[in-house]
Parts: C-alpha cells; sequence; structure tokens
C-alpha cells in the first residue's frame, strides 16, 4: 500500500511539473498564454491530490487545514486558468496579472506542499 502511495506523489508531482514547466515556458518565450497543456498539468495534480487527501494506508493523521488550503489554491488556480483561457480567446491574450497569478499560485502550492509539516 505504501508502494501505491508513493506512485500517487510522484503522479501528483509529475502533474505540478506539467503546469509549472508549461508556464515557465509561456513566460520565457514573453508569449503569456494559457496553454491545453497547463490545464493537463492542473488535472492530473488535482486528481492524484485528493487521491493523496484520502486516508488509505497511513498510520499518521492527515494534516486537513493544509488540504485544504492546497485545494483552495487549486481551484483559484483552475479559475485563473479558465478566465485566461477565455480572455484569450476574446482579445487575443491574457491579461498579465493573471498570467503571473497563475505561475506565482502554483508556485505558492508547491511550497505549502513541501514546507508545511
Amino acid at each position: 500500500m505504501e508502494i501505491l502511495r508513493h506512485v500517487v506523489v510522484l503522479v501528483h508531482l509529475v502533474g505540478f511539473a506539467v503546469l509549472f514547466g508549461a508556464w515557465v515556458v509561456e513566460a520565457v518565450s514573453k508569449r503569456r498564454q494559457v496553454t491545453p497543456l497547463m490545464n493537463w498539468g492542473l488535472a492530473i495534480a488535482a486528481v492524484a491530490g485528493l487521491a493523496l487527501a484520502a486516508p488509505w494506508g497511513i498510520s499518521y493523521e492527515l494534516n486537513y487545514v493544509k488540504i485544504g488550503v492546497k485545494l483552495v489554491i487549486l481551484l483559484i488556480i483552475g479559475a485563473l486558468l479558465g478566465i485566461g483561457a477565455g480572455r484569450q480567446r476574446k482579445d487575443g491574450a491574457v491579461p498579465s496579472a493573471i498570467f503571473w497569478s497563475i505561475g506565482i499560485l502554483t508556485l505558492l502550492n508547491a511550497a505549502l506542499a513541501v514546507l508545511w509539516r
């Protein structure tokens, strides 16, 4: 059971890496666009994160406050991706505040996962 949990953690990290990596590529190329790859990364991280929030195969208490905060940030990132994609279709560009917020919140979510014990 512990091996399965570690596999889910790996999938969760891959989802984060896909989301943040796609965002970094757009930031470095100065395109500032929302891509489908960002949505895929968010979906992978969300599904794996929800699986990790279930108390299966562990002998310790889960930190539900941390899980709740990370879930709220994840939902905000999803909303920003949706708003950004809509603005991109309408105006051809994502507002800078939305684009940079996506990257900052994604990095914040990863930092909370690692630093909050």
